[in-house]
């Protein structure tokens, strides 16, 4: 285990220094990662000021306050894998991961963790900024606060090893884009990005309860905002842990059937 620990840590120190690197990257990754949000905002807050002030039960203060904060829970939970398995693939730089003591998503880890902690400063700034000028109206409860932490951790976990699981299609595929596309549309309309899913038809939030979109970023940005009772939130943290284990079965078995037929196509 210690042994472990330490290649961990060369790993994460390693991935920091990349990350420092190619700064110029990380500012335009930062400004797509803000504008999304942004744009939704505005648009709603459009909406809600042309309707009376509300809309659904979302005061102009309150759509400012959900974008604001979803900008935060987006950002802890995001991972980029979907896009970089495929060149992997094809150019045979997996064959090299595979060389390695560990298994690779050990590397894409420590690279989203070092990441995270290098552009999060930036992303509570600019979210301190909105704040100032969009006057957000934010009330949870205490208890609703303290399970905000263990509720983003289950979320990054769910994203994260679906995400992985999903970017393995590349072992038959080759070129997966066409399925990236298809999964962030359904995570764009299904995980509350594109509005609160409490504006949605009654049909639609009992899909979003049984897929798992909604426990990635809806369900620890609900309990943000003060949204549920101690039993909902009880019970999403419950789903969260049972999808964790319904991901890392689904990426252990795709990750033993996809390793059986890898050939490096660019080796």
């Amino acid at each position: 285990m210690r042994a472990f620990i330490d290649i961990y840590f060369q790993q994460f120190k390693t991935s920091l220094a990349a990350t420092l690197q190619y700064r110029a990257s990380l500012a335009i990754w930062l400004i797509g990662h803000v504008l999304e949000p942004l744009v939704f905002l505005i648009v709603w807050s459009s909406v809600s000021n042309s309707s009376g002030g509300s809309v659904g039960g979302f005061t102009t203060r309150g759509f400012a306050a959900y974008f604001i904060l979803l900008m935060l829970v987006n950002h802890i939970t995001y991972t980029w894998i979907m896009y970089e398995f495929e060149y992997r693939i094809r150019n045979g730089t997996l064959s090299f991961a595979l060389l390695k003591p560990i298994h690779p998503i050990h590397s894409d880890i420590a690279d989203n963790i070092a990441s995270k902690l290098i552009t999060l400063p930036f992303i509570l700034v600019i979210a301190g900024i909105l704040a100032l000028a969009f006057h957000p109206v934010i009330s949870p409860s205490l208890w609703s606060l303290a399970l905000v932490i263990p509720a983003l951790l289950l979320a990054l976990l769910i994203r994260f090893l679906i995400e992985w699981t999903l970017a393995q299609a590349a072992f038959w595929t080759t070129r997966v884009s066409a399925i990236n596309q298809t999964y962030f549309v359904l995570l764009l309309f299904l995980s509350g990005q594109l509005a609160p899913l409490a504006l949605y038809p009654a049909w639609i939030q009992s899909v979003a309860v049984i897929l798992p979109f909604r426990w990635m970023i809806s369900f620890p940005l609900e309990l943000m905002l003060g949204q549920l009772t101690p039993t909902q939130a009880l019970t999403g943290l419950v789903i969260q842990v049972a999808w964790v284990m319904v991901s890392y079965g689904l990426f252990r078995l795709v990750w033993q059937a996809g390793i059986r037929i890898y050939s490096a196509v660019g080796a």
